[in-house]
């Protein structure tokens, strides 16, 4: 964030966020500049029960529903007081609206009586924003902190959210059903003290740090990073201010001031530090799951941004049109496709070349495509996993891999890229597209139109490796009014690859309108 006065730039606009959470319904408005710098104009927030109400009963009481109805139009008023318009506000809802049994009917009650449109976004959509946040925070960093073994943690009120950096790639991603509220639902369930929440998180974060040392030892990780409510108010009371992006807090002064929030009633904690009675009720376990983590790192500090998910969002939105290599997350994204094929034991040399060959028949052909670099972004992703399903079976390895795929999660992919790519892949072989086929069939217009575009290239991406062998490094293309002509470079024998073309080169010439012939 920046500060700038308001008004010096007469080139700017308002934008407002507006997040769901468990325990509070919260607001941002900011000023964009034309050189995409912003600066915070209005911050508010409320409290509300959501997670209460999803983690005891599975749904949002009527009660709670109301009163999120009076919340959002009172920030309804706020929007329209700063005279901004609906294409310019962007409503998000995390784990309480995203777990509820009534979730449809409550926001279908939202856009009916504020007219505010809500995006549910899943735990790998939170951990997108939450990368951005972190990233904006250290990007100016000179001590090497942006490359080094992390954890960054989330820890919400239904769930914690987290990504592993390794040198500062990332490794994994993950989001657990650990949040402050349904921990301190639980132990009310039970009638639990103090000692049984600590033995409930115990067990929890164990799990969770087990299946974490698989794919990046805990007592490896040089820094832990954290984003949430509870930890920046920990930061405030205890943190020294780094810059004005972000905090860190020495490892003694993090567990002194768990110790001390332990020692205090919900009473207290509302009194001395000013949060609501909700919030108070889940410090504690939100703070005793960053503390589990804190003692199994190697590292002694926690960074603490100042921003949260809804400054993700501004992020999001001033990157989105952006080529995917200039946004911080593209190398992530790719590294966690390919995390997810090598899990999968897919032939890597032959994604590696799958992959080059598509994105030079995409880079060379990119006219004739008008698509964006979100394409080539999901066609990259979806070369790299096209053989996933052959782990299941090689006869019908396109519907596997469509399976895992939409099972699956990868970073900086939204469940809409997800199905995407699902899609893509499922067509790299077999079937052409089908209206026949709900999954292609239900999308719109544009994202079926991208699907056979960019299967038609993975296909002869594929086929020019028919034999899994990468004899022919590479290729040049000529394009005539009528014909495309691929030219190997360098003398080899192209037999195989030829029958191969004729197989799978007819989704092309459909899409495209071109004959494809591969010549010496």
């Amino acid at each position: 964030m920046l500060m700038k006065t308001a008004g010096t730039n007469q080139n700017s606009r308002l934008h407002g966020v507006i997040e769901i959470g468990s325990t509070a319904i919260r607001l941002l408005v900011v000023q964009i500049f034309q050189d995409n710098m912003w600066e915070t104009m209005d911050k508010a927030g409320i409290a509300i029960p959501l997670g209460r109400d999803v983690f005891t009963d599975g749904t949002i009481s009527r009660e709670s529903l109301m009163q999120c109805l009076s919340i959002l139009n009172r920030f309804r008023e706020v929007m329209d007081n700063w005279k901004i318009p609906d294409s310019q506000i962007t409503i998000v809802a995390t784990s309480a609206i995203r777990e509820a049994k009534n979730r449809d009917s409550v926001l279908d009650r939202i856009a009916v009586k504020t007219g505010f449109r809500v995006k549910v976004i899943d735990g790998i959509e939170e951990i997108r924003l939450m990368y951005l946040v972190v990233s904006n925070a250290l990007k100016n960093s000179h001590s090497g902190q942006a490359k080094q073994n992390s954890i960054i943690m989330d820890v919400g009120g239904g769930s914690t959210e987290i990504m592993l950096l390794k040198n500062g790639k990332m490794a994994a991603t993950h989001s657990f059903k650990i949040g402050t509220v349904f921990i301190d639902q639980q132990i009310k369930s039970i009638m639990g003290t103090a000692k049984d929440m600590n033995r409930l998180l115990e067990e929890y974060a164990k799990t969770t740090a087990e299946k974490l040392n698989n794919e990046l030892r805990l007592d490896l990780i040089k820094q832990l990073i954290a984003i949430g409510s509870d930890i920046r108010l920990a930061a405030r009371s205890v943190g020294v201010q780094v810059n004005n992006l972000y905090a860190k807090i020495k490892r003694k002064d993090f567990i002194g001031f768990v110790e001390k929030i332990s020692s205090l009633s919900t009473e207290e904690i509302v009194h001395r530090y000013g949060i609501s009675y909700n919030e108070a009720e889940s410090l504690l376990p939100g703070l005793s799951i960053y503390q589990f983590f804190l003692e199994r790192i190697a590292g002694n500090d926690i960074i603490v941004p100042y921003q949260s998910i809804r400054e993700g969002v501004i992020l999001s939105i001033l990157t989105e049109h952006e080529p995917p290599e200039h946004i911080g997350f593209y190398d992530q994204t790719i590294s966690s496709a390919l995390t997810l094929a090598r899990k999968f034991q897919c032939d890597e040399k032959h994604l590696e070349y799958v992959t080059k060959i598509s994105l030079f028949l995409f880079d060379s052909l990119v006219k004739e495509l008008a698509l964006n670099y979100r394409a080539r972004m999901l066609l990259e992703v979806s070369a790299i996993l096209h053989d996933i399903g052959s782990f299941i079976g090689e006869s019908m390895h396109h519907l596997h891999g469509e399976y895992i795929i939409l099972h699956s999660e990868i970073f900086g992919l939204s469940r809409d890229d997800l199905h995407l790519v699902a899609n893509i892949v499922r067509y790299h072989r077999g079937d052409y597209p089908s209206q026949e086929h709900s999954g292609y069939a239900t999308l719109p217009r544009d994202d079926r139109t991208m699907i056979l575009k960019l299967s038609a290239l993975l296909r002869i991406a594929d086929a020019l490796d028919c034999r899994h062998s990468q004899h022919i490094p590479e290729y040049t293309i000529d394009l005539t009014p009528e014909t495309l002509f691929l030219h190997p470079v360098g003398v080899h024998d192209i037999t195989m690859e030829k029958l191969a073309l004729e197989k799978k080169g007819g989704l092309f010439e459909m899409v495209f309108g071109y004959k494809l012939i591969i010549v010496r």
